[in-house]
């Protein structure tokens, strides 16, 4: 599995997953539009959409799903790699349990354009580390961590792992462009 090189003091980790595996949750995205919803985020415990936050379509998917088997076997790997890199998380309570994954579609110009963390309240406290998935490429449509100054490109496969704490703030690079699918979700305490 071919790492992506990032400094080792961002505390972010990114491995490539098969393409095959990319292109079979687009077509799952796709052959589910009528559970598609509107981008949002959750603000005093409750899901707000506002398209000057986050202009996406998002699919919830359930973790047992089978349509996310192979997804899980090459993520599962990508934690592994990041848990040897950076061996002080084991010594932390078990935390592998993934509550829900949801692929994203950002049209061109749309994207996830606030600054953010991914443990910010009540609601999301249980999260550990956080994962996405580019599932194809887009010229400037990557993530960008605010604390790190880091961009990470948007890259068909590249998988990316870090901390789900407000130490890790970061937002989508928008991309006038192209168009963008993630997959993304969290490890969570048990």
């Amino acid at each position: 599995m071919q790492e992506y090189n990032l400094n080792f003091n961002s505390f972010i980790h990114g491995n490539f997953i098969d393409h095959k595996v990319c292109d079979d949750l687009i077509n799952v995205f796709n052959l589910n539009k009528e559970k598609q919803k509107p981008g949002g985020f959750y603000k005093d415990n409750e899901y707000v959409v506002d398209k000057d936050w986050k202009d996406s379509r998002d699919l919830d998917i359930n973790p047992q799903n089978n349509d996310l088997i192979e997804y899980k076997k090459e993520l599962s790997k990508v934690l592994k790699n990041y848990c040897n890199k950076y061996d002080a998380i084991n010594s932390l309570d078990y935390f592998s349990v993934i509550k829900n994954m949801v692929i994203q579609y950002y049209r061109k110009g749309g994207g996830f354009k606030q600054w953010h963390s991914e443990r910010g309240s009540k609601l999301s406290q249980d999260r550990v580390l956080v994962f996405m998935t580019f599932l194809n490429n887009c010229k400037n449509g990557g993530t960008e961590f605010k604390y790190q100054n880091l961009i990470v490109p948007a890259k068909k496969g590249l998988t990316l792992i870090w901390p789900a704490e407000w130490t890790h703030t970061h937002r989508g690079q928008i991309s006038f462009e192209e168009e963008k699918y993630i997959i993304t979700g969290w490890f969570n305490f048990i």
